[in-house]
């Protein structure tokens, strides 16, 4: 059954419909015959784009988080102000596919599979970039230089991924949905919350005891 906008680009619809296929069923039960189907394509495009079914999962990894990844190259987070931002971004591609969290903790969860190697390095990508956003923001003094980028990032990620990988949980629990509006206003809480928690002391003598 096609389920993909026939008016875009073949390998773009390749791309979207791999993604609603793996998001419905694991990895193994998806068939790249079905994959064509849902982009109404022939099912050798996909050979002819991507080589195999594991590089289009690939791609598909790639090309839903690269706008994330993108910003690390970026002047979004020249200061603490950014993070509100870069969370918003978040939750907005997240929340528009609320299962992706989950397939890529389902990834990593396991020992061996496609695209667990690839999705390690697209991490690796992301920390080694932040490390160097970090850098930059200590050496022009948005936050302490005493911050340990790694504790930095797992804090970051852990603000970023609950809230959509238990979204179903509490909305269940508020009895309210957390829509955009209220994303939004996550975001800038957390943004606040955590620029608040990286900025050096007043005094400017970090660790000094009052």
């Amino acid at each position: 059954m096609e389920t993909s906008n026939a008016n875009a680009p073949l390998r773009s619809r390749l791309i979207q419909a791999a993604l609603d296929c793996f998001l419905a069923d694991d990895y193994h039960k998806v068939s790249t015959r079905r994959i064509a189907e849902c982009a109404g394509a022939n099912v050798s495009m996909i050979r002819y784009y991507f080589g195999s079914k594991e590089g289009l999962y690939e791609e598909m990894i790639r090309e839903t988080l690269s706008p994330l990844l993108d910003v690390l190259d970026g002047q979004l987070l020249a200061s603490t102000a950014g993070f509100a931002d870069f969370l918003g971004l978040y939750y907005r591609t997240m929340s528009a596919r609320p299962e992706f969290p989950k397939l890529i903790l389902k990834v990593l969860a396991l020992r061996h599979g496609p695209g667990r190697r690839f999705i390690q390095q697209l991490l690796e990508r992301g920390r080694t970039r932040g490390a160097g956003k970090v850098a930059e923001l200590k050496t022009h003094g948005q936050i302490a230089a005493a911050i340990d980028p790694d504790i930095l990032r797992l804090a970051f990620v852990s603000l970023a991924m609950t809230p959509m990988l238990l979204k179903e949980i509490f909305e269940e629990q508020m009895e309210r949905p957390m829509d955009e509006a209220f994303l939004h206003n996550l975001a800038a809480f957390n943004g606040h919350l955590f620029a608040a928690g990286l900025a050096p002391s007043v005094s400017g003598k970090e660790g000094e005891k009052p």
